[in-house]
């Protein structure tokens, strides 16, 4: 019995290494925003990095921010969008699911910052 169960745990972990050996195998899968990142370095690209550290642009950001992470009709993709704000300026960047959700991103922030203050630079996924 106990060489039965020996035999079991020996072909139980011989299977296993052998799915991570074929898994280390497989060929990279290109990140899904390697375009994007591409696009972000063009010196002129508003990105995180340059999202300002007044108190009102960080306030504004924080304000726009919790205003999508709040709306539970929105994906998780609409919840990660950047928000950048600079001297009053909102910048929305990123990729969505829809354009449903394009528009409702950007109908928050301009009623917190004001129409004319945001930026939409929003990408429905798959239309870039």
């Amino acid at each position: 019995m106990k060489r039965v169960a020996l035999a079991l745990v020996l072909s139980a972990s011989l299977l296993g290494m052998s799915t991570v050996a074929r898994a280390q195998e497989s060929a990279p899968v290109a990140p899904d925003n390697s375009g994007a990142n591409v696009r972000d370095r063009n010196p002129a690209a508003m990105t995180s990095g340059e999202q300002s550290n007044a108190k009102s642009d960080v306030e504004l950001t924080r304000e726009i921010r919790r205003a999508v992470v709040k709306d539970p009709a929105l994906s998780t993709l609409a919840h990660n969008v950047k928000i950048v704000t600079v001297k009053g300026s909102v910048t929305l960047r990123g990729p969505v699911k829809t354009e449903e959700e394009r528009t409702a991103i950007a109908s928050k922030a301009q009623e917190i910052a004001g129409a004319d203050r945001v930026d939409n630079q929003l990408e429905v996924k798959g239309q870039q």
